[in-house]
């Protein structure tokens, strides 16, 4: 272990973070009556110009009016390259009340973006007094994104998660594809003449993950285009989950268990990860450092392994 210690990233579910356009309040309730973890209300991309301002004073009501229970709610502001950013942040922070949690800051390229949002929060909420600091969640969706992920994850204490946002982030990495998420149909390999897809979006979802577990923030995995396809959504959040993301978007309420499903540890997972930990407590008992556990050698780095595991069950349960 570095002499720098890795700081532990915020305690709190974000298995799914459920979407849906500040344009539509009719569906801000049954959002909160889902069982997504974190609710994301959107003011860009899924919010047509004409319909900016009144999406703004649809999320404003909706903060206060909506019993949102215990999800981590949120709101995705505009892009610091239109005119409605600033007065997202500026009407939510003065007019919205305190139940609002975080803004979501979108096609981030660098740590400045993030300060400049900070600033200005930061601002407001020594004018108006707000006695609960709003914290922040970005999301990578461009080449100077990625080249610039670690100086992002590291750019405010208000920062809390970061997400990939596949279709912005293949259109500019110039990427030919139209799809959001997945494997991709020419993304493949060959071997004896058979094919075998990989996933283009590993290296950069690993990226995200490094950076995120560097500096404290939860990595987590943006949308699956074709909620149709449940099977294609399951298995990249499984290979998510495998990479250290902590959960993933939805975008269609059915996706929604899919995601609980992935990023819930499983009761066997829970159940192998304990035993592990015990039978290592055996091992040092013995003043041996390593123990043979189901045939296969475990060791200090099993332990750090099995608490990931056992740490996520207990955070989801309480």
């Amino acid at each position: 272990m570095s002499f720098r210690l890795q700081p532990p990233a915020p305690a709190r579910p974000n298995r799914c973070q459920l979407f849906g356009p500040g344009s539509r309040p009719a569906l801000f309730a049954k959002m909160a009556a889902s069982a997504a973890d974190v609710i994301n209300i959107d003011l860009e991309d899924s919010v047509a110009p004409s319909d900016k301002e009144s999406a703004r004073a649809n999320v404003i009501a909706a903060v206060s009016d909506i019993d949102w229970g215990k999800k981590t709610l949120s709101v995705r502001i505009n892009g610091l390259d239109t005119p409605w950013w600033y007065r997202d942040v500026v009407d939510l922070l003065e007019q919205a009340g305190d139940r609002l949690d975080m803004i979501m800051i979108p096609k981030v390229g660098c740590a400045e973006d993030v300060y400049a949002v900070d600033a200005l929060v930061t601002a407001i909420e020594r004018a108006k007094g707000r006695k609960k600091p709003i914290a922040f969640e970005v999301i990578i969706e461009s080449a100077a994104g990625i080249a610039h992920v670690e100086a992002i994850a590291a750019s405010s204490p208000r920062l809390q998660a970061m997400s990939l946002g596949a279709a912005d982030f293949a259109a500019s990495m110039g990427m030919q594809t139209t799809g959001i998420g997945g494997t991709q149909e020419n993304y493949y390999m060959l071997q004896n003449g058979a094919k075998h897809w990989s996933d283009p979006w590993h290296w950069a979802q690993a990226a995200i993950v490094a950076a995120c577990r560097t500096h404290g923030v939860l990595p987590v995995d943006g949308p699956f285009g074709d909620f149709s396809d449940d099977e294609g959504f399951r298995a990249q959040a499984l290979r998510s989950a495998t990479l250290g993301m902590v959960g993933k978007w939805a975008i269609h309420p059915k996706q929604v268990a899919l995601a609980n499903e992935v990023f819930t540890p499983s009761d066997a997972a829970v159940t192998e990860a304990r035993e592990i930990l015990a039978a290592m407590d055996e091992a040092k008992a013995r003043g041996e450092g390593a123990t043979v556990y189901k045939g296969r050698l475990v060791d200090i780095a099993s332990i750090k392994q099995a608490e990931v595991i056992v740490r996520q069950a207990e955070l989801i349960a309480g």
